[in-house]
């Protein structure tokens, strides 16, 4: 019996996000997830917290029962 999948809409990071580049960071979420690629899509810390910016995911990777994501911020929303 696998893991389910989940499809994701948007990025949460939860504040987990490791920055790899200026503006690339990965994500490693646990279970299997779906995410577009290559597309813009909202970023936010939590479900409920406003959005923090734009990425666009360049990469998707599935091992050991987690997904990582290697995305792109395209554009940040200032936080009051």
């Amino acid at each position: 019996m696998g893991m389910p999948m989940e499809l994701n809409t948007m990025i949460v990071t939860k504040g987990n996000e490791i920055r790899e580049e200026e503006n690339v960071f990965r994500l490693t979420k646990a279970g299997y997830r779906l995410y577009p690629i290559d597309i813009p899509i909202d970023v936010r810390k939590t479900i409920q917290s406003d959005s923090s910016g734009t990425a666009v995911i360049r990469k998707v990777e599935w091992m050991n029962e987690k997904t990582n994501i290697t995305y792109q911020l395209i554009s940040l929303n200032s936080t009051n």
